[in-house]
């Protein structure tokens, strides 16, 4: 009886950690990175709000620094037409198809202490990440049809 119980113990324990991709994936994602382009599949002339904060000119070229052993991190926007300064969020990867590297990456904003000030988060996927680069895409509804916004990262040495 023990012997099951200690075996049935174990195996729960096993099943509520992370995958190892998803560890992984929160080694490479640890540290700085500049948002160097946001991209649409749709071509055209668009006034996106991103994370409810602020344009896409604003965005891009902001920095980012992620700290996966507590799942926060920072964004910084910087510029003459922006409201500049320090963002605090916390992050959660989760995996959705390993066979792929496609995952969902939940983001919500909080104060400078963690706490979210209201319930909102953004999910989006991650599309690709490697020791040097990372994509994510949200995808939202414009006039009824599916639009994708690409945010494309580039690690920081």
């Amino acid at each position: 009886m023990k012997k099951i119980l200690l075996i049935m113990l174990t195996l729960s324990l096993v099943a509520c950690g992370s995958s190892k991709t998803v560890r992984t994936s929160k080694k490479v994602i640890k540290g700085d990175w500049l948002l160097n382009s946001i991209t649409y599949d749709k071509s055209g002339t668009y006034n996106v709000k991103l994370l409810n904060d602020a344009s896409k000119a604003c965005f891009e070229n902001s920095s980012w620094k992620f700290i996966p052993n507590n799942n926060s991190g920072t964004y910084t926007i910087d510029g003459s037409a922006c409201e500049s300064g320090v963002r605090n969020f916390i992050f959660t990867i989760q995996e959705i198809d390993e066979a792929t590297g496609l995952y969902d990456f939940l983001l919500k904003p909080t104060d400078a202490k963690g706490k979210s000030e209201t319930n909102q988060g953004f999910r989006l996927k991650l599309t690709s990440l490697s020791d040097t680069t990372m994509q994510w895409q949200q995808t939202v509804s414009v006039d009824g049809a599916p639009f994708a916004i690409s945010m494309n990262f580039n690690k920081e040495q």
